[in-house]
Parts: C-alpha cells; structure tokens; sequence
C-alpha cells in the first residue's frame, strides 16, 4: 500500500467517523453558502447539508439545498450578517441570538471551511427557547422587585416552589438549611432527607477539594458564578450543575442549574471539530507527500537511470560517454538536497550557523548577481540604511532567501518592471507582538524586496507559506521558496510581512533580529581543495555508505583514518592512547547520540575538536544551543571539497586545552 493510499484510506475513515458523530448528535449542524450582493453585503445562504438534528432543531423539512430565504421568509438580517463575516474573515463567531420567524432562540458556533472562494461556513446551534425565556422572567422579575414587594415575595415564593433550578440555602459549614422541591424532582431526594445533612456528601468525591474552597470564598464575602460540580442523584448517578451563589451573614444563598446535557452536547460538538480538524489534516498531508512523491520520484529517475547508463556504457567500452551521465546524476542529486533543504526549512528543522551578519554587505555583494538573474527588462534599485544594524542571521540561508524573493519578483514581472530591494532598522513594539503572536517584541533588521508586477489576491495571500503552494504552471516551480523562507525566519527568531494587491504589485518583508555588537570581518579561503598532514581522524558513522566516502576522502587528502560504526565501538577507542586529532561523528546515531559521544569522548580527551555531520537533527536545528567550543557542524549532503576545508579548519583551530597523543 503507497503512502497515498494509505492517506485516502485514513481520509476516507475519518470521514466516516465524521458523519457517524454527526448523525448521532443532539447538536444542530449544518454546511451553508453565503450569498453577496455587489457590495460584500450578505443577502442570503444556501443550506448545502444537514444533520438530522437540524430539522428537529429548526422545524425546516426537506431544507437542504435550498435558499434560506425560501424555506424561511423574514429570517432577520442579523444572521446573514453574522454567517457573511464570518465567510469574508475566517474568523469563527460564537453567539446567541433569536430567530423569530421560527420563534426560537439558539446558541450558535460557526465556522469557515473550505477555500475562502467557497463562502462555506460550518454551523453548529442548540435550541435554547426554555433558558432565554427563563431569563427573560428572571429580568423582568428583578426589574419590578423594588416596587412590588408582595409580588415579588409571591413570586420568589413560586419559583422556589417551580422552578427547575435546585436552589439551597447552607451555612458555611456546609449543613443544609432549606431546598426547594427541584431537588427532589432534578436528583430524587426529599426536603427531609436534605435539611440538616453535610451537602459535601453529595458531592463527587473528585469535586470536594474545589467546592471547599468555593466555600471558603463565599465565607470571605465573595460572589459565586458559574461556578460547577457534580451532584450525587438518589439513585447513583452524578448531574452537572453550574451554580450562582451569594453569602449573607450566616448562610449561603445558591441557585444550581442542571448542565449536563449541555455539557454532553459540548463534548459532542468538541469530537465533531476535532473530526473536521482530522479531515482537514489528512487532506493537508494527502497533499504534502504528493508533492514530494512527484519531486522527488522525478530527481531519482535523473540518479538511477544516469547511473545505469554509466554502467552500460562501460560494460560496453563506451568511456568517453560516461562523464555527461555522471554530470546527469550529480545535477538530479543536487536538486534532491535542495529540495529536502527546503522541506526542513519549512518545518524549521534545518541546522542555522547564527552568526553576527552585516546585512548591508550581503546585499551589495550580491547586486551583480541579482541584476544577472533579473535580466534587462527589471530595474535593480538597492536602499540600503546608512546606519544599519548587525543581524544575528545565517548569512548562506539570509543570501538564498533573498535571491528566492528576488526570482519570485522577477517572475511576477513577464513584462518587466522595477524591484528595489531596501534594507532598514524597525522596531516591532509590544502592540505589533500581541496582534502578532509568531513574533517577540523588539529590535529587527527589515529587509525587503518590492516588485511592480502582478501582485495577488487575498486567496493566494492566505496560502502562499504553503509547501507546495504556487501559481507558477507545471514544471516552473516547486511551490517551496516562501514556505522555505517562512521556516527560515521563524527558526532563526524572525518574521515575515506580505503586502500585496492585484495589479498593484508585491512587498515582502523578513525580519532578522539584530544583534548588539560588532561584526567582524572574514577572510575568503583559497580555492584549492586542502590535503592533510597524517593527522589521525576517527569517523563515527552507522550508515556504511556515507562512512565509506567519508573514509576514502579522508585516505585520498593524506589522513590516517580510523572508523567505527556507532558509539558502542567507538568508545573503546576514544578511550584507549591512540592519537586522534578530529573526531567526526554523525549526530542520529543509534543508541547513544553523536553529541553525548562527544562528551564521553571529552572526558578522557578534552581538547578534541569534534565536527558532527547530520542529514536532521531536531536538537542541532541551531547549532549556538548545540555546539561548544572546538565543535563544528556540516549538513549532509556536502561536495568532498566542502569536507576538506571544513576538516583542515578544524585541525587548526587553537584548541583551549590540549591533551598527549600517542604516536
């Protein structure tokens, strides 16, 4: 079974599920879509679906696929209000509210699915008549209480009699004074049961702790609202009530509302969202390892079949053939590293080196080659600050973020047009923050990139971080540069603002954090690939293939290599007077780790330098939490020259202890 099989199948389950749920439950549901008028104004909404409760609920036969305004004429216009702006912002609404052509009340939750293009919203409502009209005596009650004393002595002395309600009066030693006959009628005990006994008795053995401090607040003058427990039933059983209560000098005065169907319906409406929420999960996922499934299928058809026409070649005494299969499948690897570079950098999963960076001179030194890339028909403008702050970046991923804004420019321009690229400090405020909850308060380097070109429309705005996501046709994009770059930001504490109108063009802005101090200045390396001294390397290394290249790199540049193939068998070594000058350990070792190897290793060694390489490692996604000092760290795949340098640069790092080697 593939693995989008097995997504259609997990789809196809939850689906069930979903409709099970929503056939079983008291909870009116419905799927509706909106209907506006010229100005976004909502007119009417079509009832696409239903559950059986709704008709129950409503008292609509036969609704579903019909307009509102038909099977229910003089439907106030407060609830296509409230179902449109719901449909416009995605904002889910939670509200009560009347419908008096169907002379109802309902408490009603509702939320958009689907694409914003659908104007689809899921509506989940409870028929709450009995409590608004409760309420509504309650308020009139209270209103006329001043003026109508023996009303209001009649009255309360009706409702202690009717209502539904349980009501108590105790003192603060929890011993019963009075009950009304809804105790008997609600949970099965009489008066006489009740005046004189402990009421905790009543209470669930789990809610005790709770309902004596609640006490306790009341003792000390405070009001109790909504306050709720479970009450024991004559028969067993335990009822939800929600209880208001007031003190006076010597008692309690307390009013318990039975909650549990309601609860019961919260419980239901919770596992239908989360069904919803699964769906739309599987979905998500359905379309994720589709896209990687095409990608990557793609790039290892480049790989296999590059390699099996490099055998053939051979075999058949063609060399001279050779080389181009072999630039074939370098070229296919390449693009497979990129791609998975990309899905970590999404899931903000890739190793960041943050380092103090001057922006400024990343941009200017990249100006030839973006004026390259844009071609002749885009004006290249470049605003850099004159009083720029340093940022606490990785310059390589800051450089490969800009240069992918700058391409998605470029092709948002087919017929030319300006890009400008401005670097400038900001400081985002508490305000920003709280309306922003991905970003922390406090100082950024903003760096953006504006183009004159298309532009887009909020429904490409809502889903333009999504891997996968592009607008681009077949074959000219994989749909990862902003996802990539939105995971960059978010895994190296930045941000990133998108500001874009149809035809008006597009600005992005990535936030870096800046960083207080100075940043030095480094020193390009030579060129040529470095060849070692006879120092003595030890690679630890669980898959055979990489310890194998690892090994013959390190043979063919002049070290002695020593290898072993987890931590179990290299510790042995590590701890014996052999010579070792660099250690070199994957991270994702099984058993004991590459980093806790490196400790073991210290102990006995303490000036080792220790390089890790790592496919992902979810510890080491930023090396500043991971590495000590003497520690580096390279991201498989690397080219053999990448390994060479970054082994010689090891070797001559001034280690601040030093340890005897053995020759």
């Amino acid at each position: 079974m593939t693995d989008r099989t097995r997504a259609a199948a997990a789809a196809a389950a939850a689906d069930e599920r979903y409709r099970t749920v929503m056939e079983a439950i008291d909870v009116g549901f419905c799927v509706i879509e909106m209907k506006f008028d010229e100005d976004k104004r909502a007119i009417d909404y079509r009832i696409v679906e239903g559950n059986p409760a709704f008709e129950r609920q409503t008292g609509l036969a036969d609704a579903t696929g019909k307009w509102v305004s038909d099977v229910a004429p003089g439907l106030e216009a407060h609830w296509f209000e409230l179902y449109g702006r719901v449909a416009l912002t995605g904002e889910p609404a939670h509200f009560e509210n009347s419908a008096s052509v169907l002379g109802r009340w309902y408490d009603v939750r509702a939320l958009r699915i689907g694409d914003a293009d659908d104007r689809r919203v899921a509506v989940f409502f409870s028929d709450i008549s009995d409590r608004k009209r409760m309420e509504e005596r309650l308020h009139h009650l209270n209103a006329t209480l001043a003026e109508q004393v023996e009303t209001r002595t009649q009255d309360r002395d009706r409702m202690w009699r009717l209502s539904t309600d349980v009501m108590l009066v105790a003192g603060f030693d929890a011993r019963v004074v009075a009950v009304n006959p809804a105790w008997t009628t609600l949970l099965g005990w009489d008066a006489d049961e009740l005046i004189g006994m402990d009421f905790l008795k009543l209470v669930h053995p789990d809610d005790v702790e709770s309902t004596l401090a609640e006490v306790a607040n009341l003792e000390n003058g405070a009001t109790t609202l909504r306050f709720v427990n479970r009450y024991r039933h004559r028969d067993g059983h335990y009822l939800w009530l929600s209880w208001t209560a007031v003190p006076d000098a010597a008692h309690i005065h307390a009013v318990g509302r039975d909650i549990t169907a309601e609860r019961e319906q919260a419980e239901a409406l919770a596992k239908t969202e989360e069904a919803l929420r699964q769906a739309q999960k599987m979905e998500a996922v359905g379309q994720l390892t589709g896209g990687i499934a095409h990608d990557f299928n793609n790039m290892l058809t480049g790989v296999i079949g590059s390699l099996d026409l490099i055998q053939r070649n051979l075999a058949n005494g063609r060399p001279e053939r050779v080389e181009r299969y072999i630039d074939a499948a370098t070229t296919s690897a390449q693009r497979a590293a990129a791609l998975t570079a990309r899905l970590l950098a999404f899931g903000r999963r890739q190793s960041l080196d943050l380092q103090p960076t001057d922006v400024n001179t990343l941009v200017s030194g990249m100006e030839d080659l973006l004026q390259r890339t844009l071609g002749e028909q885009i004006a290249l403008e470049v605003h850099l600050s004159t009083n720029a702050w340093p940022a606490c970046t990785d310059a390589n991923q800051l450089e490969s973020a800009l240069l992918n804004l700058c391409i998605n420019a470029r092709d948002a321009m087919p017929d030319g047009g300006k890009l400008t690229v401005e670097t400038r400090n900001e400081h985002l405020d508490e305000r920003y923050a709280k309306d922003h909850s991905e970003v922390d308060p406090g100082d950024y380097l903003a760096l953006s990139v504006s183009d004159t070109g298309i532009g887009m429309s909020a429904a490409t705005l809502e889903k333009v971080f999504e891997p996968f996501f592009t607008t681009k046709p077949v074959g000219q994009g994989t749909g990862l540069g902003l996802s990539m770059i939105y995971g960059f930001a978010r895994q190296s504490g930045g941000h990133v603002r998108i500001y874009s109108e149809l035809g008006q063009g597009t600005t992005i802005k990535l936030y870096v954090p800046r960083y207080r101090g100075e940043v030095e200045v480094g020193n390009e390396g030579a060129n040529e690939t470095p060849l070692g001294a006879g120092e003595t390397v030890m690679i630890v290394e669980d898959d055979p293939s990489v310890r194998l290249i690892v090994l013959e790199v390190l043979e063919e540049l002049g070290y002695t290599a020593i290898e072993a193939i987890d931590a179990r068998n290299a510790i042995p070594i590590l701890q014996s007077g052999r010579r070792i000058d660099l250690l070199v350990s994957d991270v994702g070792l099984p058993g004991m780790n590459g980093r806790q190897l490196a400790e073991v290793a210290r102990e006995t060694r303490p000036g080792l330098r220790v390089l890790f390489i790592t496919g992902y490692a979810q510890n080491a996604a930023v090396r500043g939490g991971f590495l000590d000092h003497g520690m580096d760290m390279m991201t498989k795949p690397f080219a053999i020259d990448a390994l060479a340098t970054k082994i010689q640069q090891m070797l001559r790092m001034e280690a601040t202890l030093s340890e005897p080697q053995d020759s």
